[in-house]
């Protein structure tokens, strides 16, 4: 299992070795204490997600508020998607920038998301299949989204999605500098308090 540090700080790119025979392939897709050694703790994981989409859905931008919000290990076990992680945290180096990991039945990748981190994809093939661990239950309340086709974030989508499928909440969330402006956002030293707390076993 390899880790490669994304552009977005606090996300990875996770690759599995797969071991594959004639009756087929076998791989590790989640391993806590090697994920563990990357981010200084290990994952209390509360929830596991699926969702499936059709070619050209788009997901996202969705975050949740810290705390506790919702740390995320995501892969694709069916089809490909593009996974993309935005940097959503006022304050941070690479705040309003993003980053994009192709997740597929091939490769078999996976992507972490730190809590504070908005994440959206959109399935490049029909039954695009995605999992997703996170570290907190859903809270209607404590959930919420940034427009994916907002220009100041400029997503780029992959030719190969074909036209986007995008559901009204995700249309009618604000942009990026309308949620800053309502004080939605989480900050760049909120988050880092919130890892260092984990990192000392707090939670």
């Amino acid at each position: 299992m390899q880790f490669r540090e994304l552009s977005i700080p606090d996300s990875y790119e996770i690759t599995p070795k797969q071991f594959g025979d004639d009756r087929g392939v076998f791989l590790e897709w989640y391993r806590f204490d090697k994920l563990e050694a990357e981010i200084g703790h290990s994952l209390d994981l509360a929830q596991a997600n699926t969702s499936v989409s059709k070619k050209g859905v788009v997901r996202g931008i969705h975050f949740a508020d810290i705390p506790p919000s919702q740390a995320k290990y995501v892969t694709a076990t069916h089809g490909a998607v593009l996974d993309f992680v935005v940097d959503i945290r006022v304050g941070s180096p690479t705040y309003g920038q993003w980053d994009s990991v192709l997740l597929d039945d091939v490769d078999r990748r996976g992507i972490y998301l730190a809590e504070g981190l908005g994440h959206a994809f959109v399935a490049l093939t029909d039954d695009a299949t995605v999992s997703y661990l996170v570290t907190s239950t859903f809270a209607a309340e404590r959930e919420h989204g940034i427009n994916p086709l907002d220009p100041e974030i400029e997503l780029r989508f992959p030719d190969e999605a074909g036209n986007l499928l995008l559901s009204p909440k995700d249309t009618d969330a604000p942009s990026l500098a309308e949620a800053a402006a309502s004080g939605l956002l989480p900050t760049w030293d909120e988050a880092k308090a919130f890892y260092a707390s984990l990192n000392e076993g707090g939670r």
